[in-house]
């Protein structure tokens, strides 16, 4: 990363680490893509191109939104039930259900448990929280199904405390992750451990 008249600028495998690309393939197309896609302009520095780090997030954040399927409408605080997360995830509720014994990366802890006449318990979670879980990154598809060659978004999660804390423990590291995102901290130990590989 480099500074340039104040702002931070990075280069291709710096952007795809952070957005939790495996390579820099899927960057490498959207830049070959720009003239339709409005992907911000780069600065050549020596022979490498440099992207204004801030003005490509904002970017990459829109196009990731205009493209996942995500109903982004609502109260973000709203706390929704099972059908409705599916909805504004569009996915079956059926893998809404599935995610309760095999949450994908970055699926996050519901905000509030109601016991049912049954004895399971309804998960509830806010359109905030799904927002946040689909704009991580690439998610599971609509049979629950982890979509092939995406990138793991706790990668990237682990890849910026990383950075924020170089000093820390990957086990504290990782229970820290866990705590702020939920899913077991052993989990999150490998997303920490693969974070290092790439650090």
């Amino acid at each position: 990363m480099k500074t340039i008249d104040g702002r931070p600028y990075a280069t291709r495998a710096e952007l795809s680490a952070r957005a939790g690309y495996k390579g820099e393939a899927t960057l490498r197309a959207l830049w070959a893509e720009r003239e339709s896609n409005g992907h911000p302009p780069a600065r050549r520095i020596g022979r490498a191109l440099y992207w204004d780090l801030e003005v490509w997030e904002r970017w990459h954040t829109e196009h990731r939104r205009q493209h996942n399927g995500v109903d982004y409408s609502g109260n973000p605080d709203e706390e929704l039930p099972p059908a409705d997360q599916a909805k504004v995830l569009g996915i079956s509720v059926s893998a809404i259900s599935h995610y309760r014994d095999n949450p994908p990366p970055g699926w996050p802890a519901p905000v509030r448990e109601e016991e049912l006449e049954s004895r399971r318990t309804r998960e509830y979670r806010t359109r905030r929280q799904l927002w946040a879980y689909a704009d991580a990154g690439p998610r599971a598809g609509a049979a629950g199904r982890t979509q092939a060659n995406g990138p793991d978004p706790r990668v990237a999660l682990a890849v910026e405390a990383l950075a924020a804390e170089p000093g820390r423990k990957a086990g504290e590291t990782a229970k820290a992750l866990a705590e702020q995102h939920g899913g077991h901290w052993t989990t999150w130990r490998a997303a920490v451990t693969e974070a290092r590989k790439r650090g």
